[in-house]
């Protein structure tokens, strides 16, 4: 359990070169993120009009009732 040997230093570099190597890979991950919480936000924000307050709300029917009864014995069959 000492020190890391050179294989964990490599590993802890590919991961490090994933995150932060070429061309800005974090940043673009990151302004996507956020692209997408302001597209939520917009879309919460639709949802919020006054006109939809207004609206009635949906009608909820109960399902028919059940055509017939199983018992809680299975049927044998005579052989």
């Amino acid at each position: 359990m000492g020190s890391m040997s050179i294989w964990h230093w490599l590993v802890v570099l590919a991961v490090g070169l994933l995150l932060f190597g070429g061309r800005g890979k974090l940043t673009n991950v990151m302004g996507d993120f956020a692209k997408g919480i302001k597209a939520f936000k917009a879309g919460m924000k639709d949802e919020e009009e006054p006109g939809a307050a207004t609206a009635s709300p949906a009608q909820v029917t109960s399902p028919p009732p059940a055509a017939a009864t199983v018992s809680a014995e299975p049927k044998r069959e005579h052989a």
